[in-house]
């Protein structure tokens, strides 16, 4: 009778061996399966690792202004005749941060569809068809900055001027930039000379429109201007010739970045090799894997000791061990590999070597944490069976759960194989919600975040102002980080109006007559609301349609705060009417009441939906969300006229406010490009944004510059928000 009871134990011994073993290996195999499916086939988990390593501002402020990056971007931008600091100061209107994110999504997700078995083929064809229709815009903002090398000249030299001129003309109509190019104050057969001779440099049969304009221009001495109105038009065929050009090279406007990493030693074989198990094999062996865990488990409870307790206890064993050999595979793969797909290449831009391995070591990084905190749920399942198992046994007798043994052996073993399961999807890397640009500004109030800010925004050399002060439309120039606008509201003036400013000014006899002569035939009033830098005949743009526009924009970029000063020379109830026709209602913000009270996180201005604040300068509502600026905030002067002479002194709004405005400009007779790529410089920003603060006692919050797009003030405002994020 004992001899027949040993023989019946053994069965149930190797029973109860080959469950261990194989709920070992069926957790082991259940790890990693559900730990890779939360990672390599998670397109968010690819995008979090870009993020979290600020790979789209590395690209700009590290990668294309790499001197070794040059080559690339110069064939990028179809060898247009562009000088390297505009390359590098214009590369976001060619190439901007959102067309940068889609195309390395479509990336992603091509990869992401190739390894889930979705995609037969590993496609990776950037269609680069958005970037080549950003050329002209080039063109466009590099033939206005021709005037960077204007000089000022005391006394009129007609005969030099006609010289230099000429010379200019034909360096442009070769492509290049000309060396420099003269202003001068012109008698009216001077202008009139000077006209005819630049005019003959664009198309016949645009000339006629041109005249007024370039006339105008020149009756003020301002070449630059006439210069840069004219070459639009006469860059136009070779700017379409660079783009052919391109097309040709990228096939019809797209590019397969496979060829580039297999010339430098990269095929990608790795994807291809590992795309057997993901596509197909790696959801399989999580199935049948989890369904094996959970029958030895099963088993394990069923020929485990009498006591429920004991047996939950003897649950946990095969747990462990399945943790214990993920964490042994772990260190095993740390010392056979690096876990890199990419190698860099030594033909590559440090730049972008550093960025490909910073971004890798974190994918490699973030791949291990969820691979480590998965085995870290079947611990924590295994825990929880001891301290249940120990409990069971102290509060009931066997004969009392006898009855419910097998409900708890089964929910048991459910839960530890659910939890093993589920735990990937829940803590894999997802993007980090980004308010303007960064997770870290999310929890920062309104008033302690700077924000790059455009003065007179709607002044923009592609919108074809006389005197720009900045070169893209507004919405590229928000696509280019710019988050306040600066804004001149105006009705287009009359022609008494205009007569009485000429008077005011310093133009001859000649040149008023012909000022209004010009402006007059070509430029009579126009009815509506309008966006102008003074005298609206000189330069404007609708005031609704922009303001659609920009509400547009921000419909499409929902995690964005947008801030409007408005010099408003409208009445209050037309700027209320004109937003409202622009459809802005719902995403106007209303200031509290009283300028001393806390502002909101930026999170929660985005949460709610209610992301654009509007100040005036002058109004101060009735609409509620319509606030005077310096009630709220305060700045410091604007009238420079050199760099040194930039201080930080109280002006409008005095001291103490919650908002800082910095006004950081140079003002001679209009805007300045040539001081612009001084004052625009990072370092000179920081530098001036720090004294102002110890001076004032407060963060500066809109850093107003002329031309956005020359220097790095982008750059000065994101490392001013980082060091405040880390305050």
């Amino acid at each position: 009778m004992e001899k027949a009871a040993t023989l019946g134990t053994v069965p149930s011994r190797a029973l109860r061996v080959a469950a261990f073993v194989g709920a070992v290996l069926a957790t082991v195999c259940v790890i990693l399966a559900a730990a890779l499916r939360g990672t390599v086939l998670a397109p968010d988990f690819y995008a979090s690792a870009l993020d979290r390593e600020h790979a789209y501002d590395r690209l700009y402020d590290q990668v294309l202004v790499d001197p070794r990056t040059a080559p690339a971007t110069r064939q990028l931008l179809a060898q247009l005749p562009v000088p390297e600091a505009q390359v590098t100061s214009n590369i976001k209107l060619v190439l901007p941060p959102d067309t940068v994110r889609a195309l390395v999504r479509q990336q992603i997700d091509a990869t992401v569809g190739y390894l889930n078995g979705s995609r037969s083929t590993l496609d990776l064809t950037v269609d680069l068809r958005p970037v080549l229709t950003n050329l002209d815009d080039l063109a466009q903002v590099y033939l206005g900055d021709l005037v960077a090398g204007v000089q000022n000249r005391s006394e009129p030299d007609f005969q030099r001027f006609s010289a230099d001129l000429s010379d200019a003309l034909r360096e442009l109509a070769a492509g290049r930039a000309p060396q420099g190019v003269p202003r001068l104050s012109l008698t009216e057969s001077q202008t009139t000379a000077a006209t005819t001779a630049l005019l003959a440099a664009a198309p016949a049969d645009q000339r006629q429109a041109l005249r007024p304009e370039v006339e105008t221009a020149l009756a003020d001495g301002d070449v630059a201007t006439a210069l840069a109105a004219v070459a639009a038009s006469a860059h136009t065929d070779r700017a379409g010739a660079a783009v052919r050009q391109l097309q040709e090279t990228l096939d019809g406007g797209t590019w397969d970045p496979a060829t580039v990493l297999a010339a430098s030693g990269n095929d990608l074989r790795a994807v291809h090799d590992i795309r057997p198990y993901t596509s197909v094999g790696l959801g399989l062996v999580e199935a049948v894997a989890a369904v094996v865990l959970a029958l030895c488990l099963l088993a394990l409870w069923f020929t485990g000791p009498p006591r429920p307790g004991r047996r939950l206890m003897g649950l946990a064993g095969p747990l462990l061990g399945g943790a214990a050999l993920v964490a042994v595979a772990v260190g095993v793969w740390e010392l056979l590999g690096d876990g890199r797909l990419v190698s860099p290449s030594a033909t590559w831009p440090p730049s972008l070597n550093h960025l490909i391995d910073d971004v890798q070591d974190r994918a490699h990084g973030m791949l291990l944490r969820t691979v480590l905190l998965t085995a870290l749920v079947a611990v924590v399942a295994a825990a929880l069976l001891v301290v249940a198992g120990r409990l069971l046994d102290r509060r009931q007798a066997h004969a009392a759960a006898s009855w419910r043994a097998p409900a708890i052996g089964l929910g048991a073993a459910g839960l530890a194989v659910a939890g093993i399961v589920v735990t990937p999807l829940l803590t894999a890397a997802s993007a980090p919600r980004l308010c303007q640009g960064s997770a870290a500004l999310c929890d920062r109030p309104y008033d302690e975040v700077a924000e790059l800010t455009a003065h007179n925004a709607m002044a923009t050399t592609v919108d074809r102002f006389i005197g720009p002060l900045q070169d893209p439309d507004i919405t590229t120039q928000l696509n280019d980080g710019v988050r306040a606008l600066q804004l001149d509201t105006y009705r287009w003036e009359r022609p008494e109006e205009i007569t009485a400013r000429l008077d005011e000014s310093d133009f001859t006899a000649e040149q008023k007559q012909l000022v209004q002569r010009a402006v007059n035939t070509v430029n009579p009033p126009r009815d509506g609301l309008w966006l102008c830098h003074a005298v609206c005949r000189a330069g404007a743009v609708a005031l609704v349609p922009e303001l659609r526009e920009i509400g547009a924009w921000m419909r499409q970029h929902p995690t964005e705060v947008i801030t409007f000063i408005v010099q408003d020379e409208i009445s209050a109830s037309d700027t209320e009417q004109a937003f409202h026709e622009a459809g802005l209602d719902p995403l106007l913000h209303t200031p509290d009441a009283d300028p001393d009270r806390p502002w909101p996180t930026l999170g929660q201005m985005i949460d709610s939906g209610r992301r654009l604040v509007v100040f005036a300068e002058d109004a101060d509502g009735p609409a509620p969300w319509y606030r005077n600026f310096y009630r709220y905030g305060m700045e410091t002067p604007f009238a420079f006229r050199s760099p040194e002479q930039m201080n930080c002194s109280p002006h409008r709004g005095g001291t103490g406010k919650r908002l800082f405005l910095l006004n950081h400009f140079i003002t001679d007779n209009g805007g300045s490009r040539l001081d612009a790529g001084t004052v625009n410089a990072r370092r000179f920003v920081l530098d001036r944004v720090r004294r102002c603060e110890r001076e004032r006692g407060h963060p500066v919050n809109f850093v107003a510059v002329d031309y956005a797009t020359i220097g790095d003030a982008a750059g000065a405002v994101r490392t001013l928000n980082e060091e405040r994020s880390t305050d």
